[in-house]
């Protein structure tokens, strides 16, 4: 196939990933506020609670920013001394991504502190890879512990909960059984693959065989007792600032003037809404606020009106941050001499 032509096919592939994004969207923003009177929304979001907001937007940051000291210590073994400003600014960028192309924001940090740090791109797509592992390992958990804060039945106003758990922890057992047969004997895996799909096709055998080398090395980067402390250390952290976050989200909105507002109430509203970013949208636009408004409504029946209010302030606040943080690494890398878009664009076409 010509360079033109795969050009051609991988344009129409993101064209259409886009377009599903944009639907799925719609679709989520749609049942958050069909019911709600938007302009009564925007009305409680101009009242807010600007001390809180500001508290928001700090915790939000520092928790962004224990994200890039976890991955510093998963990177440790493959380079000990990275750059707290690159891992910090490409998580920041990843995340400017995702809100225009849901998950392609994974790939652009990964290949922008690729070619900053001077890693290999199987290496930090490995380490990427095993971050989303780590992270749903601790949003099951989260949920495990919001199922034991709340006198509400989770599985009765959220059915489908119980099964993103069952769901979550088979993903987790078959990742952790595959990645050690992987890592056990990665060239003979390696070989195996091939020479089973290779029978289909030997592009796409030698692509799986790829992926499960950037697994195996993803893996591999994460050693030592020290590392695996600060790891895990790092993750508990962040739940516990995201939770806060939400906290702090009721807060901005004066919502203890309808109810008594606790830290466990923020905890339970983080662990469910976190299941929004899962779901490919751009930015977690509409998913987060169906999770959270529903939240606020079923678990603690607050009413339509403030808890679409809350999910609108809370997200927006979040989106802005991450535009405005890539667009800032975007001048920097600019007056490095190189342009971000072209690194990227160019790094990805040879994966």
């Amino acid at each position: 196939m010509t360079s033109a032509k795969k050009n051609k096919f991988g344009n129409v592939g993101m064209i259409l990933n886009y377009s599903i994004s944009i639907i799925l969207a719609v679709v989520f923003l749609y049942i958050a506020f069909y019911n709600v009177d938007f302009s009564e929304v925007l009305n409680i979001v101009s009242h807010a609670n600007l001390l809180w907001v500001f508290i928001f937007i700090a915790v939000t940051m520092l928790g962004h920013y224990f994200r890039a000291l976890r991955w510093k210590y998963i990177l440790n073994s493959v380079k000990p001394n990275t750059s707290m400003i690159n891992l910090f600014g490409s998580l920041m960028v990843g995340y400017g991504v995702n809100c225009v192309t849901p998950k392609l924001g994974e790939v652009t940090r990964a290949v922008l502190v690729g070619k900053w740090e001077g890693l290999s791109r199987s290496s930090m797509f490995g380490t990427v890879i095993l971050e989303r592992i780590i992270d749903i390992i601790s949003m099951g958990g989260a949920i495990i512990v919001a199922i034991f804060l709340t006198s509400v039945s989770l599985s009765e106003k959220f059915p489908w909960l119980i099964s993103s758990l069952y769901i979550m922890g088979t993903v987790i057992v078959l990742a952790i059984v595959i990645l050690s047969l992987i890592l056990r004997s990665k060239e003979e895996f390696s070989r195996i693959i091939i020479k089973l799909v290779g029978k289909i096709s030997n592009k796409l055998a030698e692509r799986i065989a790829y992926v499960f080398t950037m697994l195996a090395e993803g893996f591999a980067s994460l050693k030592g007792t020290r590392n695996y402390f600060w790891t895990i250390f790092w993750t508990v952290s962040i739940m516990v600032l995201y939770a806060f976050g939400s906290y702090a989200g009721m807060l901005m909105l004066d919502m203890q003037n309808f109810q008594p507002i606790t830290f466990g109430m923020g905890w339970i509203i983080m662990s469910i809404s976190a299941i929004g970013v899962i779901i490919p949208t751009p930015g977690s636009t509409g998913s987060y606020h169906t999770l959270a408004k529903s939240t606020l409504v079923l678990i603690f029946g607050f009413s339509e009106t403030i808890s679409a209010a809350y999910a609108f302030l809370t997200h927006i606040i979040g989106y802005i941050l991450f535009i405005i943080t890539a667009l800032i690494m975007f001048f920097i890398v600019k007056k490095q001499k190189e342009n971000l878009f072209e690194v990227v664009e160019t790094e990805i076409r040879e994966v």
